[in-house]
């Protein structure tokens, strides 16, 4: 079907049962048909389902209509992922159906979270009830280590897992404790998986110190994560071998910046700056504004033992008290750190703009520039607000252009989403002791500002250089349109404290910022803006040429942090073989290269969510039975999570724990509700609360709620 046919229903049934007929063995969601038969248009998608319906009557497939699926009800077996969510019970994610499948812990086969398994379907009680399996066979595993606790025996120890999905102890034979004692935290390889009601069993292979311990935990983290605790020997040597001068043959080849005002802004304890500004005024009164970029691919080239680990990395990770590089501090920290009073090979977007930040032209290569200061945030935002200090009319300029491109920006609709973030100031221990949020000023968005200019214009160019669908295989950043259902399940949350959202294609971006503005200073803010986030796709790493809906760019990429993420690395490699006349290289290679960047980046984001966990827990240890103010910032079936306002820490009152009454969770409105008083306790509400107790192995804060 091509992109704007519009069919009868009749010729719609025809193609759907030609198409099902054609790969009878196969089974198909609601969205993976559509997909097939290339819809488009909305009025054809919903009248699929129509079509889907009816053809379950006449025991053409079985359809599901809670969640759209079509399955086959003999004995049909599937292959997916485990969401091992509890003790009791697990699902079964699968591209085959929409709605997640169903499984009793019983009925794994011992299988763990995230191991690929068979699963065979069991008969369905009614229409529309949940889909259930039984595990058959485990295809793969996808971990064998894990960090826990020791805790000892007579004859034997246990490690308890610090991981929440894993919800067996491992069994360790005492010769198999490598001289770890109880309350050490340790890394184990389980050696024998468990079976007939026993656990699994495993060898201790790392001891990462007695927990409880900075050190301790955080490496217990960086285990947990497959985070490297050091670079090889190989790639050090190599990174060591790379010389540190700059020949003239190389100055040659390049765009000479050195005797114009440049300089970097970053946070205080940066120690590598990988983008710089430059700005001059031209005599017409336009202002060239270079953003240049670390030329990391100048000194790291592919197929090398530096390339191949920063492939692997995928990315820097940034862990509480410490970064863990995707580069040796001789690259990230030396020879492509931007660092003043010294020349720098760069990567550049060279713009004229006029006074109204429109972009007059444009221009894309390889530079040097001499950097002439290096400004932390507070000093840059100083000479803004001051007007006084060195280059605080170039930086007020700069900022003047900035907020002309973000006016634009959001004028296109582009979502203003700006949560509160706070920073840990440790001892010299690496102990929690003060909770300090990050303030956002216009020195950061000015920054912020020309990078984004310069990732989409990098996007917009390279798509533009083959007219005709055919394009040369780039990388992108892309996020895609919000999930519909999540909108108006958010739109009739937000209802609830007086606010409408506008949740159809062409209205959501300027509603949300509506919202978002509305909110501001109000108790349902983070509430809001939190669920807000959810609502949203993730944004990936792809060849795909689609666009990103938060920032509203038609085409965007990651240009400017190849000292810390590998796919900017790429785009650089990728933007400079273009610029020399350069043929498309193969798509389906820089899509798997994508596909491990994205996942690289979900692994650095979820292991800085435990950091930060773990620091909370560990910071609110000495708060034990003192009372904070909170709102309600997420309900589940076992307990609601309470933000606590003055800390923004998040802790969890089990359901269990609530006194007077036995609640049940109302999924649809956000809400639980008790039984026999009819209390409603919803998202967002203020509520008073009490630390419990604090868990620093499992990361977690237990709170009572106070009546």
């Amino acid at each position: 079907m091509k992109k704007d046919n519009k069919f009868k229903y009749k010729d719609l049934e025809k193609q759907v049962k030609e198409f099902l007929n054609k790969n009878p063995k196969k089974n198909y969601s609601y969205k993976q048909v559509i997909t097939q038969l290339r819809i488009k248009d909305k009025k054809t998608k919903r009248a699929i389902k129509s079509v889907l319906v009816a053809l379950s009557k006449e025991k053409f497939k079985a359809y599901h209509k809670k969640k759209s699926t079509i399955i086959d009800s003999q004995n049909k077996t599937i292959i997916g992922k485990v969401d091992y969510v509890n003790a009791r019970y697990a699902f079964i994610q699968t591209e085959e159906f929409e709605e997640d499948v169903y499984i009793k812990a019983e009925n794994l086969k011992y299988a763990l979270d995230d191991d690929t398994v068979k699963v065979v379907l069991l008969p369905q009680n009614r229409r529309g009830s949940r889909i259930e399996g039984r595990v058959v066979e485990i295809i793969t595993r996808y971990r064998d280590e894990f960090v826990g606790r020791v805790e000892t025996a007579q004859n034997h120890a246990f490690v308890v897992p610090d991981f929440k999905k894993m919800h067996y102890d491992i069994f360790i034979p005492l010769p198999n404790l490598n001289k770890s004692k109880k309350d050490d935290k340790v890394l184990v390889k389980i050696v024998k998986w468990p079976s007939h009601d026993k656990n699994p069993e495993g060898e201790v292979i790392k001891n990462l110190g007695a927990s409880g311990e900075n050190n301790a935990e955080i490496h217990s983290i960086m285990a947990e994560f497959g985070l490297p605790f050091d670079f090889p020997e190989k790639v050090l040597t190599a990174s060591e071998k790379i010389e540190n001068i700059i020949s003239d043959q190389e100055i040659t080849r390049r765009r000479d910046f050195r005797n114009v005002t440049t300089f970097t802004i970053d946070p205080e304890d940066a120690k590598d700056f990988d983008d710089a500004l430059s700005i001059k005024k031209l005599p017409g009164g336009n202002f060239e504004i270079g953003i240049h970029i670390a030329d990391v691919t100048h000194y790291v080239k592919e197929k090398t033992v530096l390339d191949e680990e920063a492939y692997e990395r995928g990315t820097s990770v940034y862990l509480v008290d410490r970064t863990i590089p995707m580069l040796p501090e001789r690259l990230s920290n030396e020879l492509c750190s931007l660092r003043p009073n010294e020349d720098k090979l760069t990567f550049s977007a060279v713009f004229e703009l006029d006074n109204k930040a429109k972009i007059i032209k444009e221009w894309f290569g390889k530079t040097i520039i001499h950097s002439d200061r290096r400004f932390t945030y507070q000093e840059a935002q100083e000479r803004i607000e001051q007007l006084t200090g060195d280059f605080n009319k170039e930086l007020v300029q700069l900022n003047e252009l900035a907020l002309k491109l973000k006016v634009e920006r959001f004028m296109r609709g582009a979502i203003n989403f700006e949560t509160t973030e706070v920073k840990f100031k440790l001892d010299e221990n690496g102990r929690a002791i003060e909770l300090v949020p990050k303030e956002r000023k216009d020195a950061h968005r000015m920054i912020e500002e020309f990078m984004l200019m310069a990732n989409k214009r990098v996007a917009e160019f390279v798509y533009g250089m083959k007219k005709g669908k055919v394009k040369n295989t780039f990388v992108y950043r892309t996020h895609d349109y919000p999930n519909p259902e999540k909108l108006q399940a958010f739109s009739i949350f937000a209802k609830k404290f007086g606010h409408e959202l506008q949740v159809t294609e062409g209205a959501i971006s300027n509603s949300l910022n509506n919202l978002i503005e509305d909110i501001q200073g109000q108790p349902e803010q983070n509430v809001l803006q939190t669920l807000a986030i959810r609502s949203m796709a993730k944004a990936r790493y792809t060849t795909e040429a689609k666009g990103h809906f938060g920032l509203a760019f038609r085409h965007y990429s990651h240009f400017t942090s190849p000292i810390r993420r590998f796919p900017d690395m790429m785009v650089h490699r990728l933007l400079f073989h273009y610029l020399n006349q350069g043929s498309s290289p193969e798509q389906e290679k820089y899509e798997k290269m994508c596909e491990h960047a994205s996942e690289m980046e979900k692994r650095s984001s979820d292991s800085e969510r435990a950091s930060i966990k773990y620091k909370q827990a560990e910071y609110l240890q000495s708060m034990v039975g003192d009372t904070f103010e909170g709102i309600v910032s997420g309900i589940t079936e076992w307990g609601i999570y309470v933000e606590m306002t003055e800390t923004h820490c998040e802790g969890m009152v089990r359901l269990a724990d609530i006194k007077g009454d036995y609640y049940s969770f109302d999924e649809g409105n956000y809400r639980i509700i008790g039984n026999n008083t009819g209390r409603v306790i919803t998202l967002g509400d203020d509520v008073s609360v009490k630390i419990l107790r604090t868990d620093i192995n499992r990361r977690i804060i237990d709170l009572q709620l106070i009546q």
